[in-house]
């Protein structure tokens, strides 16, 4: 009994390693007043724009136009410390 718990806790804690690896970070800027936002995901309209959530402000954010970057953990984290 005690082997089996150890087992199911180790695959455990392996997959959420692996997992926690995997979230891909962006950096959205708004063309038209410069303003950049950060988030970790983006989702596309069918229309074109793109929607997400600001990790500084926690706003839902629509924007018709956009330029979409992908950046690594360290640059989020140093642009979305508070």
């Amino acid at each position: 009994m005690r082997a089996a718990r150890l087992t199911a806790s180790t695959a455990l804690l392996a997959i959420v390693l692996v997992t926690a690896g995997c979230t891909t970070y962006y950096r959205v800027t708004d063309p038209a007043s410069g303003r950049m936002y950060y988030t970790d995901e983006v989702k596309r309209t069918p229309q074109g724009a793109v929607m997400f959530k600001d990790a500084k402000s926690g706003a839902d954010v629509t924007l018709q136009t956009s330029e979409v970057l992908k950046i690594s953990s360290d640059d989020y984290e140093k642009n979305t410390a508070k």
